[in-house]
């Protein structure tokens, strides 16, 4: 099998990669424009990537890069809800046109799945918790409906194209590598930010929204799960989180107990498009894909701020 991840030196990209070395893939192409990621997430696996810096929305690129590969994970975006909303040119071009190009090339290039990264924010703020992949999609932002718009992609590419198609909705992923410079940041990565420079965070809002904060590592594994997964899988979207929710204000507190700190947060007035509580129903992923998360948030937590602590300090 040959593989190919967009967006492959990114947080969650890189990981992908490195999952799919371990699990014993000869080499892997790498697509990525660099925009977000850096080609520094791949130093430690360098030697089994085949790094090609292409832009998604550039498809002669894109179709030249695909060529000769049997599954490709879709990771490539610009992944953020007030990015989307500050500036919501880039987000289109890149998580709607660049999307379609990756199905076009697919097809043309004889890929046999394409697996894409989806977002949990296409349920936007319904009360309903936990969501379910068979609920009504309300999104509230540009991001959440770009990336909703992928998931129609992937669906109609399936049943139109005969191009097998997983779409995974992500909820909250953390984890090494996560970039903790941009405004636009994981609230957890900015989170060890914080601890590490020894500042008060601020939390939009009073805290008390919740997450299904998802260990990044538990997110690669389902995703090789999808990549092995029957025909008959294909063209659904699984839920990828972990099926538990935690506020932003348990998840600072829990921070400052793992690395004995105490720092009060400061608060700030909420951000448009967040939504107030999600949770995933892991149900379809559990028993169609076999997802099985291994950790839980504090453990995650705590080798997410092992790797902070040791790559922000150096």
């Amino acid at each position: 099998m040959k593989y190919l991840v967009t967006g492959g030196a990114g947080f969650i990209g890189s990981a992908l990669v490195r999952g799919l070395l371990n699990e014993g893939a000869g080499r892997v192409t790498v697509v990525d424009n660099l925009l977000t990621g850096h080609e520094s997430n791949l130093d430690e696996v360098k030697a089994g990537v085949d790094f090609r810096r292409v832009d998604v929305r550039d498809y002669a690129d894109v179709l030249s890069a695909m060529q000769g590969h049997d599954v490709v994970f879709h990771e490539a975006a610009i992944p953020s809800v007030p990015r989307s909303i500050d500036d919501p040119i880039p987000s289109h071009e890149v998580n709607i046109n660049g999307t379609f190009n990756e199905l076009r090339a697919a097809k043309q290039a004889g890929v046999r799945r394409v697996i894409y990264a989806a977002s949990s924010s296409a349920y936007g703020d319904t009360e309903v918790l936990p969501k379910v992949e068979s609920m009504q999609t309300n999104p509230r932002s540009p991001y959440a409906a770009q990336k909703l718009m992928g998931e129609y992609y992937m669906s109609v590419w399936a049943s139109c194209f005969g191009v097998e198609t997983i779409s995974l909705r992500y909820f909250n992923v953390f984890g090494p590598r996560q970039d903790p410079t941009s405004a636009y940041s994981g609230v957890l990565s900015l989170f060890m930010k914080a601890i590490l420079e020894q500042k008060a965070p601020t939390i939009f809002g009073d805290g008390e929204q919740s997450r299904d904060f998802t260990f990044v590592e538990d997110v690669v594994a389902l995703n090789l799960k999808a990549a092995r997964a029957p025909a008959s899988a294909s063209g659904r979207t699984y839920n990828a989180g972990n099926g538990g929710r935690i506020t932003l204000n348990e998840a600072w507190a829990l921070l400052q107990k793992i690395t004995g700190v105490t720092l009060e947060a400061k608060y700030g007035p909420p951000r448009a498009g967040d939504v107030r509580d999600s949770q995933a129903d892991t149900k379809d992923a559990t028993e169609v894909l076999g997802h099985a998360p291994q950790y839980t948030f504090e453990q995650g937590m705590r080798v997410t701020f092992d790797w902070y602590r040791n790559s922000l300090r150096r």
